[in-house]
């Protein structure tokens, strides 16, 4: 799905940007040779076009705003993606040292599954929380969330973070067998 969505993309930003080319190429085309052909399209082409909007007009208006949302909404979502990484504490001022959140998190889960009573376990990790939901393979569980909790505060304690997360630690029994 990530090869499609990647694919996607750059095939609409090449659309775009042929689109942003040819805009820019007829524009500089028109204000070289004003009155004449234009260089691709022709400046007639496109005035016969849209000869029939006026900016007043509810469409022109509407798509208008629609182009503003898509453009915010674009924005946002460029700004957000990422590898979103946590910093660890940088041992000398001009290194900077990082890990990324699935690391932190494999971190984690390896040393809850070694625990004795766990059948699997998935950890999500943050900067600010780290949340493992494990499953004991018995359903009488005893102490087991709490030496889970304590595993997991002990790893994300022994990494030189600048600030401890919180750890959300949830057990569940195995389901019952027909």
């Amino acid at each position: 799905m990530r090869l499609f969505v990647r694919l996607i993309t750059a095939v609409a930003g090449v659309v775009l940007a042929a689109a942003g080319v040819l805009v820019t190429i007829e524009s500089v085309w028109s204000l070289i040779r004003p009155g004449g052909r234009g260089l691709i399209l022709g400046p007639a082409a496109v005035r016969d076009a849209l000869a029939g909007f006026s900016w007043n007009d509810v469409p022109v208006r509407l798509v208008a705003c629609g182009l503003i949302v898509l453009g915010l909404v674009l924005l946002i979502a460029a700004m957000s993606a990422g590898h979103r990484e946590v910093r660890l504490h940088d041992p000398a001022p001009e290194v900077t040292v990082t890990t990324d959140r699935r690391s932190l998190a494999r971190l984690v889960g390896h040393q809850v599954r070694d625990q004795d009573g766990v059948a699997g376990a998935t950890v999500t990790a943050g900067a600010k929380r780290i949340r493992v939901k494990a499953t004991s393979r018995f359903r009488e569980t005893g102490d087991l969330r709490g030496r889970l909790t304590e595993t997991a505060e002990h790893a994300v304690g022994d990494l030189p973070l600048p600030s401890t997360p919180k750890v959300l630690v949830s057990l569940a029994t195995p389901k019952e067998r027909r």
